[in-house]
């Protein structure tokens, strides 16, 4: 049989441990270095003008690290400028942007409009892939490998703490073999 001493230990050990775990289910965890504070808006919410000042602003720091990087000499400004100039985001459309705009609309007329965006999209793609195309070829070989290290990183939305570009999604494994 056990004492009362011990049956009051062992209580109270598991009261504390009972009272610990609850205080620690409770306490947020630090928010990581970089996120924006719990409670506080994210960017996108807060104003579109400023997020897309943001995003400019960083594009152009970009772009002008990777020229520094690259060491261009006169005879490469020209390309190096059709190039910068290709990755500029194309103008906003003045169509729906938003649900109830879009709610107005017929279903063909979204299919339709959506397929309009598709094709804009497929456009500004295909200019800056040529430019980019112009602009290696201007390069001398150290520099192509300069600029496929630094492009690599600036992916498609793979540059900020997302090397491999995919934000938490992954692609699914390739199918066993057998």
């Amino acid at each position: 049989m056990m004492s009362i001493k011990k049956t009051r230990h062992l209580v109270l050990t598991g009261l504390l441990a009972s009272v610990a775990i609850a205080a620690s289910a409770q306490t947020p965890q630090p928010a990581p270095a970089g996120a924006p504070a719990q409670g506080a808006p994210r960017m996108e919410q807060r104003d579109p003008a400023k997020r897309l000042e943001h995003m400019q602003q960083r594009r152009t720091q970009r772009l002008a690290a990777l020229k520094e990087k690259l060491k261009l000499d006169a005879s490469q400004e020209g390309a190096w400028s059709t190039f910068a100039a290709a990755q500029q985001p194309p103008a906003r459309p003045a169509e729906p942007r938003n649900r109830e705009e879009m709610a107005k609309l017929t279903t063909p007329q979204r299919l339709d409009l959506m397929q309009q965006r598709q094709a804009e999209r497929s456009a500004a793609f295909a200019k800056r892939a040529d430019a980019t195309r112009s602009f290696y070829a201007a390069l001398k070989p150290e520099q192509q490998q300069t600029f496929d290290a630094e492009t690599l990183r600036m992916g498609p939305r793979g540059g900020d703490g997302h090397p491999d570009g995919h934000h938490g999604h992954r692609p699914a494994p390739p199918p066993a073999k057998g």
